[in-house]
């Protein structure tokens, strides 16, 4: 187990652009007030949505098959934000509803179109929390 403790830091509150890509401005949100500890919560719409998966069996993240073009609700989406490759990076899953209600979820990838978005983003304070490969998942998770 993985276990360190943290205060709280400054809170931030942003309404996203209209048709802004929603993971490109949460990593700038995060990368300008150089935030390297934190969670975040968004509320709000998509125009187009684009999801990861991260294959187990392959260990590999699959994009290509996960793409909608449509407006949907988001229903939940929430992350953490910590320091890959020495600059912030926010990790963010999503679950957004069609229409009809149906719902999709997974990692939130590159490609989302912001319809509307309402971010809270809470800072932590202490040491930085840095990612590197895990050896029995390659994923990169906090070390």
């Amino acid at each position: 187990m993985y276990l360190k403790q943290f205060e709280k830091g400054r809170t931030f509150i942003a309404k996203l652009n209209y048709q802004s890509d929603l993971l490109e401005e949460l990593n700038k949100i995060c990368h300008d007030e150089n935030i390297k500890a934190g969670s975040i919560s968004a509320i709000g719409a998509v125009s187009s949505l684009k999801l990861g998966f991260y294959d187990q069996e392959t260990k590999q993240y699959v994009y290509t098959t996960y793409a909608y073009d449509e407006a949907m609700e988001i229903v939940s989406c929430s992350g953490n934000i910590s320091i890959k490759d020495g600059k912030p990076f926010c990790h963010v899953h999503i679950v957004a509803a069609d229409k009809k209600g149906k719902c999709i979820g997974g990692h939130l990838a590159a490609g989302t179109s912001v319809f509307a978005g309402e971010v809270i983003i809470q800072e932590f304070l202490g040491e930085d929390l840095i990612r590197e490969i895990d050896e029995e998942t390659k994923l990169t998770l906090w070390k």
